[in-house]
């Protein structure tokens, strides 16, 4: 079985699998990117998010062979602890999070928003985060962060 190869947080990466085993299951298991969670496992609750060229989708129904010399960005690819991306420090200094289990596929729906329209009004936002389940019920407060990082970036 060849390898499939791909980017990952901007790294080549090649990995011997099964071309049908999920994206979330090599990421977790294989690479110990543990950032996308498993979650309903039907892509319906966004806690698998990762980015793929630039576009947030559910990592548990992908399978690797459709990642094949793709761009895969996880939270772990937005910054780092010496320089967090505008939104992670957007969501700290926001407080807009409690268990964190939705988080990082809510961070990535977010990043790919923000991308392709740096400068989103508050129902885009919502509308971004529309996919992505929070139990704790931190929506608005995510929403407000997700404003502030934008604000930062555009400014900067």
């Amino acid at each position: 079985m060849p390898a499939i190869q791909f980017r990952l947080n901007g790294a080549n990466v090649g990995v011997n699998a099964d071309p049908d085993q999920t994206l979330l299951d090599i990421l977790r298991n294989r690479l110990g990117v543990t950032s996308p969670h498993f979650g309903c496992g039907a892509g319906e609750c966004g806690a698998c998010y990762v980015m793929v060229d630039g576009h947030a989708m559910a990592s548990c129904e992908m399978p690797m062979w459709s990642v094949a010399d793709r761009d895969v960005v996880t939270v772990e690819g937005l910054g780092t602890v010496e320089q967090p991306h505008p939104l992670q420090r957007a969501f700290i200094t926001e407080q807009a999070m409690q268990c964190g289990y939705c988080v990082s596929g809510i961070l990535i729906s977010a990043a790919a928003l923000l991308q392709r329209n740096p400068s989103p009004t508050e129902m885009e936002v919502r509308a971004a985060l529309d996919r992505n389940l929070c139990r704790c019920g931190s929506h608005n407060r995510m929403v407000r962060a997700v404003l502030r990082a934008a604000s930062e970036m555009v400014a900067s």
